[in-house]
């Protein structure tokens, strides 16, 4: 019987997020949508705006007999840059800041944990700048954005920009990779 738990986080694109995460071992589900704003029920084309403030986001659901919370920041960290404000490469906005919706303290002690680790070892040329928040209300996308790399695969934006970060996490995170 899984032992299901809850991680939220925001670090660019969630297409990018969504295509590696439903890569890795112990991932249940995978929801691509939007979280820490201040607008109820927010649409893709709302969240571009950047004035809702919330982050383009996925909520993971995960097997916790399987991986552990402080996996999947493992990857969420080696698969964008967290060092950059509202920014993944091209992509440019609130709506793309690095965030972890913490949705308990044990959550919240980990994130800081591993930011505080990653720091110190200076992998980055810059300092972390992803924040750290509770868990809000976590808005589902529209379901044209759900599977997104999985039904297109030959869009330029999937070719370019998702498929190395999925590449990189299959090499990077082998032992990691869903049976």
């Amino acid at each position: 019987m899984a032992r299901r738990e809850i991680a939220t986080i925001a670090g660019g694109c969630f297409w990018c997020l969504e295509a590696v995460y439903q890569n890795m071992e112990g991932i249940l589900s995978v929801e691509s949508g939007y979280m820490g704003g201040h607008v109820e029920n927010p649409t893709y084309e709302d969240v571009c705006t950047g004035t809702t403030g919330h982050a383009e986001a996925v909520q993971l659901t995960y097997d916790a007999e399987v991986t552990c919370y402080r996996e999947v920041l493992e990857v969420f960290f080696a698969i964008h840059d967290p060092t950059t404000r509202n920014r993944q490469g091209n992509d440019v906005g609130t709506q793309y800041r690095s965030a972890i919706f913490y949705h308990d303290e044990s959550q919240k002690t980990t994130a800081e944990e591993v930011i505080r680790e990653l720091n110190a070892e200076e992998i980055w040329p810059s300092p972390i700048v992803t924040e750290i928040q509770p868990a809000g209300r976590f808005f589902k996308a529209e379901d044209y954005h759900q599977n997104y790399f999985r039904t297109h695969p030959q869009q330029p934006y999937c070719s370019f920009v998702v498929a190395p970060k999925v590449r990189k996490f299959r090499e990077k995170f082998a032992a990691k990779l869903r049976r």
